[in-house]
């Protein structure tokens, strides 16, 4: 659970440092990806901002769409180039975090 770039979240400036935005964290994910992974979300949506999976419960962050992007698909670099689509489906309520979806050529 961690929002790998300030794009990730709605308010990086007062998260940072926080649990789940740590230099430390987004630090591991950056290696994570250097070793071979693609964020097949970013691939596909490089600057698009607002599109979270997770909202606390609390102060209406849902209804205010104050959230976080902390629920990846990563793929090897191998087979990034077979991604089609990857998803957000904030539309799907239940939880507080919302499905992510992956389709891909294999």
């Amino acid at each position: 659970n961690v929002a790998h770039e300030e794009i990730d979240l709605k308010n990086p400036k007062s998260n940072r440092g926080n649990a789940g935005f740590s230099d430390e964290e987004r630090g591991k994910f950056t290696e994570l990806l250097g070793a071979g992974f693609t964020d097949t979300f970013r691939l596909l949506h490089p600057d698009e901002a607002g599109a979270y999976s997770w909202w606390s419960y609390r102060f209406n962050a849902r209804k205010n769409n104050a959230g976080w992007r902390i629920d990846y698909f990563l793929v090897s670099d191998a087979i990034a180039s077979q991604v089609r689509e990857a998803g957000i489906r904030s539309d799907i309520f239940g939880s507080d975090h919302c499905p992510v979806t992956l389709r891909i050529d294999l």
